[in-house]
């Protein structure tokens, strides 16, 4: 079996794409476990810049890596091919992982093909506007047919040889998009915490998360100690800007703040608990092992154990984690300079590509909503229009993003995606799941929604913390793979 993996950001997704240092989309982490084992060395390939246009024949360099290791080419088995995202390749999953598990089992071929756009996969002088128009899921897919076919001949498989595609988060929509247009290619598909449906105002996102603390506390505590700390910050804001100033440890006071930048300030708050949630109890490898057991229930303890300490206190004290966590001194809320990181269209900027595809495919918006009160009502839709317009100009405007998010969804078809031998996957805690599909409506593309888990929660090592409802999902989908491609 071959196992590919394309280079990715394992499940990020969270948009606004940057917050200065904070991922602002659903990325999947690096893989916990990791041991120092020998990591497969980078592989170029000469793909194609706009596989729109035949005529074209410009070419770049794309990043793979493989791992063999469990393959016998005297006796093929499948493919696995992992699918890159929006960030960098991380060889790291070519040695960890469930689908690596799952490659011992089946002795597939892993290949692991980074995005376009991403990483160290540069198909464009730099990230211009002009240039950013060959960036979207259609030619990413293209890319990976090319890339399929390639293989194929590289590797001298047979042509019975069986390729599955796995992917979290933005790549786990790209597996599902990926079977279903190149179905002469790809044999099978294990999409995870996959967004399928292109929603610019994604309001359900924050409703999800604020769900996920009363789900994983039992309580209501929670929800009701940071619905009064925010309505404290609002109000302390007016009359007392300086203890705010102090606590939530900002860069410039408050008096210099433009609407926007304290637009950008209610946001980041509110995202700091975002992150909590998506990645809750994950097993990625942290930066920092003081912060792995940032959790909902240790979070949510610190807002509601001490009634004698402010609401709004002890959410500045959960801010000043996520700084630390993130080595920022201070909390950068200022519009002109997230606007202006945007705006950089050198390579390293990792931010600028997902931001552009968000406003010329997806949307994804995670707004605010006088429905969760729980965040405030300080970042609509129109913020995040806003950024596209400043950052890419004033084309990119409401309409024209909602036009774009129409087109994917009828392209793929969104939620009545007509694929088979593909597997949804999602976490209940998760707030991607509420754009993805969580209910089986067809056997031959079975849906499975883990309780209590969050983004790509099946994607990551198995882990002595695991619940029996994740260790039964893992289990379900190797089944799947067993039906699909053959018993191990």
């Amino acid at each position: 079996m071959v196992c590919l993996v394309l280079t990715q950001w394992v499940c990020p997704l969270k948009v606004e794409c940057t917050k200065h240092g904070r991922s602002k989309n659903g990325n999947l982490g690096a893989p916990g476990g990791y041991n120092g084992e020998p990591l497969p060395p980078a592989q170029w390939f000469m793909q194609k810049l706009d596989h729109s246009t035949p005529s074209d024949l410009r070419t770049w360099k794309q990043r793979y890596f493989v791992n063999d290791s469990f393959y016998d080419f005297n006796q093929q088995g499948p493919v696995f091919l992992m699918i890159g995202g929006e960030g960098p390749a991380d060889p790291r999953w070519m040695v960890k992982g469930a689908w690596i598990d799952y490659a011992k089992k089946f002795n597939a071929l892993c290949i692991n093909l980074e995005h376009r756009y991403y990483g160290e996969s540069h198909p464009t002088e730099d990230m211009s506007v002009k240039n950013l128009q060959y960036l979207s899921s259609s030619q990413a897919l293209a890319d990976l047919a090319n890339f399929i076919n390639a293989m194929n001949n590289k590797f001298r498989l047979k042509k019975s040889t069986r390729w599955v595609a796995f992917g979290g988060s933005y790549p786990g929509s790209l597996a599902a998009w990926l079977r279903l247009k190149y179905p002469h290619l790809v044999y099978a598909a294990v999409s995870s915490s996959g967004p399928l449906l292109a929603k610019v105002n994604f309001i359900e996102y924050y409703e999800v998360v604020v769900n996920a603390l009363r789900e994983k506390t039992n309580s209501e505590d929670c929800v009701t100690q940071l619905k009064v700390a925010h309505k404290q910050i609002v109000s302390m804001i007016k009359q007392q800007p300086d203890i705010v100033e102090k606590e939530f440890r900002v860069c410039k006071p408050f008096l210099n703040a433009s609407t926007d930048d304290m637009r950008n300030f209610h946001n980041s708050i509110a995202d700091d608990f975002a992150d909590l949630v998506q990645y809750n109890e994950d097993n990625r490898i942290s930066a920092d092992n003081r912060y792995r057991n940032l959790t909902i229930n240790t979070v949510c303890n610190m807002l509601t154990e001490d009634g004698s300490v402010p609401a709004y206190k002890k959410l500045a004290a959960f801010n000043s984690i996520t700084l630390d966590k993130t080595n920022q001194t201070c909390l950068d809320y200022s519009y002109d300079n997230m606007i202006k990181e945007l705006r950089n269209m050198s390579w390293g900027s990792g931010a600028r590509p997902w931001m552009y595809q968000t406003c010329t495919e997806f949307g994804f918006y995670q707004t605010s909503s006088g429905e969760v009160e729980v965040f405030g009502n300080y970042f609509t839709l129109d913020f995040f229009i806003q950024q596209c317009e400043d950052v890419f100009g004033k084309k990119f405007s409401e309409g024209f993003v909602e036009s774009a998010a129409d087109w994917t969804n009828n392209y793929y078809g969104a939620l009545d995606i007509a694929v088979s031998r593909v597997v949804f996957v999602h976490g209940s805690v998760d707030p991607w799941h509420a754009l993805g599909i969580t209910k089986t409506q067809d056997n031959n593309a079975p849906a499975i929604l883990i309780k209590g888990t969050a983004h790509c929660a099946n994607m990551y090592p198995q882990s002595e913390l695991d619940s029996s409802e994740l260790v039964r999902a893992r289990l379900e989908i190797q089944q799947y793979l067993a039906d699909w491609v053959g018993q191990p």
